[in-house]
């Protein structure tokens, strides 16, 4: 029973950690802006520039790479997925309308999909370079 629990957090320790890392850069990079700006025409945009996206996709890639490349590719799709998903509903969960569900379900489904489509690429191309230079 011990070495199946040993077992498990071995399986659950990369999942967790690339969720608090996820957590972290959305913090760093979508966490302290929360206003709207308003063009001189009345309407709003934001609260994120597309550079702060741009820099979260990115700094992303470091975490899923990490993980896909040492064979812990659902780790790194649901770690990302996970903290991503949780990222948004606590930073969207104050909109009064109720639509932020929706935005967060976007978050959530698009993170799946393209963490998986990434990290199984990187967890093939890492593992195939090492079978064919072996």
């Amino acid at each position: 029973m011990r070495e199946g629990l040993m077992k498990s957090l071995n399986h659950l320790i990369p999942v967790v950690v690339s969720a608090g890392v996820t957590l972290a850069l959305w913090a760093a990079w979508l966490g302290w802006d929360q206003h709207q700006d308003v063009r001189p025409d009345g309407s709003t945009t934001g609260p994120y520039e597309a550079w702060q996206v741009i820099g979260l996709v990115l700094t992303l890639l470091a975490p899923v790479y990490w993980a896909a490349s040492r064979s812990h590719v659902a780790a790194a799709v649901l770690g990302t997925t996970i903290g991503l998903t949780v990222a948004a509903y606590v930073d969207w969960s104050d909109d009064s309308s109720g639509l932020f569900m929706v935005g967060v379900g976007m978050v959530m489904v698009g993170s799946l999909v393209v963490t998986a489509l990434v990290a199984s690429l990187i967890a093939s191309f890492h593992h195939g370079g090492r079978s064919a230079g072996a």
